[in-house]
């Protein structure tokens, strides 16, 4: 044989040059595509479950994408129009944060630039790790169709969300109203449920007496004393022996002497704290069930900024912290405070 005409085996398996090397060939003869399958092919696709723009790739996103490959290469071979459609979601609040820790370590901050230049940053932010993301999905092998490939704020996207909303909305299915939200006075704006990350935590109960008509007190107990300026009920639970004689009568809203109901409400645990609850619709969720069922008003009594507003009364301007630590002074003084204890909550 001659040996000018035989090519030498490696001795070791590049694999990282074989797999870039024939994830292109496969790639530019278009065998990502579903239209390389017959005219009357069973289409089969699926939507990528689009990863965040916030950094790079982890394991659980390797693991994902071996699955999904496995299955459109599984559907492919059979014949049918496989579609894989690649993407990767603008995830807003992750995002602003990585956006806005780049500008703090460079000194700055969104306010200091302004919107326009914000957006642009993080436009910019955008490209780079979402070019990043694309790279890692190609070198683990997804065989998508790249030419399909979205971001979920693409103008054609985002048209479709505004459409359902406002399809709901004509159907009588959605309405607008007041709701309670989780809101982040750094970002400046609601977070989603799914984004609040809770952990156990050592925090401070505070337990004080609710003045009541007649010369009568409630003890009750709160982690925020401060939220004690919303208040809009005293709930107890209707079977308490220690205070259904009490239910129905007027309380008093410390240091502000604003009338509220005593109501009754299975809701009420009866061994935690003090066995009585202060409500507070516009400050906690479960307070907001309770109002929506007894008709209470609902007292905000935080700007956007989580300073104390106009319906603090002598508090409003205070920051929340500032204000719990004011308001409870001036409770001792009045001798309405009676022990502060640890608590364990998540």
């Amino acid at each position: 044989m001659d040996k000018s005409q035989t090519k030498q085996m490696p001795k070791n398996f590049d694999f990282a040059e074989a797999e870039a090397r024939l994830y292109e060939w496969w790639e530019t003869n278009g065998w990502f595509k579903p239209e390389v399958a017959p005219d009357d092919a069973e289409p089969f696709v699926i939507s990528m479950p689009p990863p965040n723009v916030t950094g790079a790739l982890h394991i659980g996103h390797a693991l994902f994408v071996s699955l999904e490959d496995l299955m459109i290469r599984y559907e492919r071979m059979r014949g049918k129009a496989a579609l894989w459609v690649p993407g990767t979601d603008h995830a807003g609040i992750a995002t602003q944060l990585q956006v806005e820790k780049m500008l703090r370590d460079e000194g700055t901050s969104r306010e200091a630039i302004g919107r326009e230049e914000f957006l642009k940053r993080t436009w910019d932010w955008k490209g780079k790790y979402g070019g990043e993301i694309t790279r890692q999905l190609r070198r683990l092998g997804a065989s998508c169709d790249w030419s399909r490939e979205r971001f979920t704020l693409d103008d054609g996207l985002s048209d479709a969300v505004q459409e359902v909303f406002i399809k709901l909305y004509e159907q009588g299915l959605i309405y607008r109203g007041p709701r309670l939200v989780n809101w982040s006075p750094g970002l400046q704006t609601a977070v989603s449920d799914l984004e609040v990350e809770r952990e156990e935590e050592t925090v401070k109960l505070y337990f004080f007496k609710y003045p009541i008509e007649g010369g009568e007190f409630i003890p009750v107990a709160t982690t925020r004393p401060e939220s004690i300026l919303g208040d809009t009920a005293v709930a107890v639970h209707p079977e308490d022996e220690r205070y259904k004689h009490l239910i129905g009568k007027t309380a008093y809203v410390p240091m502000l002497n604003r009338p509220i109901p005593v109501i009754a409400d299975e809701y009420v645990d009866r061994e935690f704290g003090t066995g009585a609850l202060k409500i507070t619709p516009a400050h906690d969720f479960n307070d907001y069930e309770i109002a929506q069922k007894h008709n209470l008003p609902m007292i905000n009594v935080l700007t956007r900024k989580a300073t104390i507003n106009e319906n603090g009364g002598q508090y409003a301007g205070l920051d929340r912290y500032e204000c719990r630590k004011q308001l409870w002074a001036d409770m001792e003084a009045a001798g309405l405070t009676i022990k502060i204890q640890d608590y364990t909550t998540i």
